[in-house]
């Protein structure tokens, strides 16, 4: 017999490809900052990087401004999953010890969102520079090589940060209703009016490893420490949760 842990990171990956939801939210991290990426840099992408103050990094890296709200739908959609038809208890059935099932179903979120994200990351990053022209720059371009690795990072924390929201709310709908506005509007309008608290915002911190020479008040690893530390603060919730609740 395998051991529990073993069994459980097993059950949680099947889960994973299985729910078409989950599957397919995933696989648009991929394929929306590529497709992004590609129409970007193919319209508009040369006249931005032509800017005085333009960064050639923060600019190739744009689209996965798109990603994340798809890594942000799969952390949502692989814990509300859990929450319909009772699936929990089911799942709680296979594995009771509740911090076993927790743990194994944020390390599959966690893994499966870092490896799109890795992917998005480079593959986006090179098909979006062939479209570049004399503006192109490669994986040697200061800063760029970082943000391909940090991409994946990223994109996994936002999509853990999501998960344990999840948790806690137990509706991938009011997650999504509250982090992509969030992300979209409230985080660039609290930049506009106090930019030091907006560099301390989950998105906001993190993207600073996108910035060829960061300026706000973090640095592209010290960015990311920030929104893990929100990650860890909303999975520690969502245990809370999953811990205290009745199925």
């Amino acid at each position: 017999m395998s051991h529990p842990a073993v069994a459980a990171l097993r059950s949680e990956w099947i889960k994973t490809r299985s729910v078409r939801a989950v599957q397919g939210s995933l696989s648009a991290v991929i394929a929306v900052t590529v497709v992004v990426s590609v129409l970007y840099s193919a319209t508009i992408g040369q006249s931005e990087i032509n800017q005085p103050d333009a960064d050639p990094v923060l600019n190739a890296f744009y689209p996965l401004n798109f990603g994340q709200i798809a890594a942000i739908a799969f952390g949502a959609t692989a814990l509300s999953s859990e929450f319909a038809g009772g699936a929990l208890r089911v799942s709680l059935s296979a594995v009771p010890r509740r911090h076993l099932f927790y743990a194994s179903k944020m390390v599959v979120v966690g893994l499966s969102a870092w490896t799109a994200g890795e992917a998005a990351g480079l593959v986006g990053f090179l098909s979006g520079q062939l479209f570049m022209g004399e503006f192109a720059i490669g994986l040697g371009h200061p800063g760029a090589l970082r943000a391909v690795l940090g991409s994946g990072v990223y994109l996994a924390l936002m999509a853990l940060f999501a998960a344990g929201l999840t948790a806690l709310l137990r509706s991938a709908v009011a997650v999504m209703s509250i982090l992509i506005p969030f992300i979209l509007i409230v985080s660039f309008v609290v930049g506009d009016v106090s930019a030091g608290v907006a560099d301390f915002m989950p998105d906001r911190a993190g993207q600073a490893i996108f910035h060829q020479n960061p300026t706000g008040s973090l640095g592209p690893w010290s960015g990311l420490a920030v929104t893990a530390a929100w990650s860890a603060a909303a999975l520690l919730a969502g245990w809370w949760a999953i811990r205290t609740r009745d199925v």
